[in-house]
């Protein structure tokens, strides 16, 4: 019997600038409740960053060239959380940066954006930073979608991304899916206190 499910997914292949929200009740901690913004995906691979979970520590904590900077910074992921990424809005113009949207970047010089913060050039609302990444290799992002680990949104907004809350931004965007997706919404963390 085809189930409709699969069928919607098979509309929304993930791709650059897609959302990927975690099943509600995806048995990994590293992802689970997660919504990730997708960098990029291709043959060689898939790549992009959590946006609602929460590192605990600052900007100005991790980067000598930060100080008072006490912006936050969430977990990107679970590879290489050893490493500092950014996204970012209204700083086109801002050197080595990657458009992902027509109004969402990542990265770029970080000496350029520490002083636009500084200078009060550009605002830390424009702006999220991450520990971290998350990854996939040749192939295993679409084997996991087909293993029911993942949905696909089809085009991140600014909206979403930059200005929604990060603790309800789950809900949120299973919410505008509509249908049976926003009855996902609502399920429990825990199906056992259903």
């Amino acid at each position: 019997m085809d189930n409709p499910f699969f069928k919607y997914r098979n509309e929304n292949p993930p791709k650059k600038g897609s959302l990927l929200i975690s099943e509600p009740h995806l048995p990994d901690n590293n992802f689970e409740r997660s919504v990730i913004l997708l960098c990029e995906h291709s043959e060689e691979g898939s790549f992009g960053f959590v946006l609602n979970k929460a590192a605990d520590m600052s900007l100005s904590s991790i980067m000598s060239n930060a100080q008072g900077l006490d912006f936050p910074v969430g977990v990107g992921g679970p590879v290489e959380r050893n490493t500092l990424h950014f996204l970012h809005r209204n700083n086109a113009d801002l050197e080595m940066s990657t458009p992902i949207t027509e109004s969402i970047y990542w990265g770029g010089d970080y000496d350029q954006v520490t002083e636009k913060l500084r200078f009060g050039d550009s605002s830390e609302k424009d702006f999220l930073f991450f520990v971290g990444y998350s990854g996939w290799s040749a192939g295993q992002l679409d084997e996991e979608i087909e293993h029911n680990s993942w949905i696909v949104f089809p085009k991140a907004t600014e909206q979403l991304v930059f200005n929604t809350r990060k603790n309800i931004l789950w809900k949120e965007v299973l919410s505008q899916m509509g249908g049976r997706f926003s009855i996902y919404a609502n399920y429990p963390s825990d199906p056992r206190l259903n």
